[in-house]
């Protein structure tokens, strides 16, 4: 069955509101089977009525969000009872919830505020346990010009009314719509630092061979590779991905890297220790940004300036001879971070996050990062990152995350 949402509110496209809208309800109706095809954002007024015509003889169900509240430009329900040719009738039970919940607030009820009592005549009332406008349900009917309707949803604008109302009313109605089996399977994986047109040769037509339904979306440093079918070509997509990506590929999960490294550190009793030149103190921030961290990151160190370094216990012969952006460096501040905290992991970066401060020998966007272990192993990655300042400090984060992560899969458990 073909969705259409529509999201009416001036205030949206103005920017003074965030629209949330298509976020919660496509994942919201993803589990039951179904899949908004197409969303419209309209101001208040006449554009409700044009972007609703346009759904009729087109959507199968139909949901609109915003313009049921008592206010002049709150005309969503007004417009659907003159698209359908039906009149708006008053309904006492409306208006007595309407009034019971404005008496425990005292607020006085006016003619404006019993607007919301209102329903086209063959409407189905959507409760509404958090606000005062309740939503309504239209089951397909003949239009005035000829047609069916679609399945109309008119449902309240704020988040605190739409969530619940479309878990308790909505869905429960949607359900009885569709046919037995029609729920599908989709998994996403992240795939880490590898561009998403290598990601997309590499696998691209195999998962279509597959029967798959394949999707990408590239973010700075990593891609998610979304796959939708059934529960056996799923498993052979991921088989496909871990042997053309092996560890580049992060857990089918929804946990950010950093919470499933707090997490998988916490389960194996280690702790994890930062020192940070380039990054200043994104690896520190992002590791205490996860609930629990406390238990595994007790030290992290910010040692922008040579001085800094050499405080830690960063050799000021090696600083002079190699430079603060370079392995032996980058080794020795690992090494170092190891030693002050006593921790069970280090992970040090120093590199020339730019615009300027790179040579031909250490261009701009140069960075080695250096895990550092107790049983005395350290590894260095250098990379070229070729971006501006606050992404670039973000890829380097995640890459010293990805080189933890490889670590503490290669120790298994």
């Amino acid at each position: 069955m073909r969705v259409e949402l529509i999201n009416t509110g001036s205030e949206l496209l103005l920017g003074q509101v965030l629209n949330t809208h298509l976020t919660f309800l496509a994942q919201a109706l993803w589990p039951i089977g179904l899949s908004i095809e197409r969303q419209v954002t309209v101001p208040d007024g006449d554009a409700i009525r044009v972007a609703l015509r346009e759904t009729f003889g087109r959507a199968d169900i139909v949901l609109v969000t915003g313009g049921l509240g008592p206010t002049t430009d709150d005309i969503t329900r007004d417009i659907a009872a003159d698209l359908l040719g039906l009149a708006l009738e008053n309904d006492p039970e409306i208006a007595r919830l309407i009034e019971e919940r404005l008496s425990t607030r005292g607020i006085p009820m006016t003619a404006r505020i019993l607007r919301q009592a209102q329903r086209p005549s063959t409407a189905e009332i959507l409760h509404n346990r958090h606000g005062t406008a309740p939503g309504l349900y239209l089951a397909p009917q003949s239009l005035p010009g000829g047609g069916l309707s679609p399945h109309l949803f008119l449902l309240p604008g704020p988040p605190r009314e739409l969530m619940p109302m479309v878990e308790n009313e909505v869905l429960p109605r949607l359900k009885s719509l569709l046919p037995e089996g029609s729920k599908r399977e989709m998994q996403t994986w992240r795939v880490v630092g590898v561009p998403e047109s290598i990601v997309e040769e590499a696998v691209g037509e195999a998962l279509i061979a597959l029967g798959i339904e394949p999707g990408y979306c590239a973010r700075p440093g990593e891609v998610d590779v979304r796959i939708i079918g059934s529960k056996q070509q799923i498993t052979s997509a991921e088989v496909l991905l871990l042997d053309k990506f092996g560890s580049a590929v992060l857990p089918k999960d929804t946990r950010s890297l950093e919470q499933w490294l707090i997490e998988e550190l916490t389960r194996r009793h280690l702790s994890i220790a930062t020192a940070e030149s380039c990054t200043g103190g994104g690896l520190a921030d992002s590791l205490t940004n996860v609930p629990g961290s406390s238990a595994v990151f007790g030290y992290g160190f910010v040692t922008y300036a040579n001085s800094a370094k050499e405080r830690l216990g960063v050799p000021a012969e090696l600083l002079a001879a190699h430079g603060a952006v370079s392995e032996p460096v980058a080794r020795a501040l690992a090494a170092a971070t190891l030693a002050a905290s006593g921790a069970d992991y280090a992970l040090a970066t120093t590199g020339i996050a730019g615009p300027g401060g790179g040579s031909e020998e250490k261009p701009t966007g140069t960075v080695f990062i250096a895990l550092a272990a107790k049983t005395g192993e350290v590894v260095v990655e250098k990379h070229l990152l070729k971006t501006e300042r606050v992404t670039f400090k973000n890829l380097v984060a995640q890459r010293a995350f990805n080189l933890l992560r490889k670590k503490l899969l290669s120790a298994g458990d």
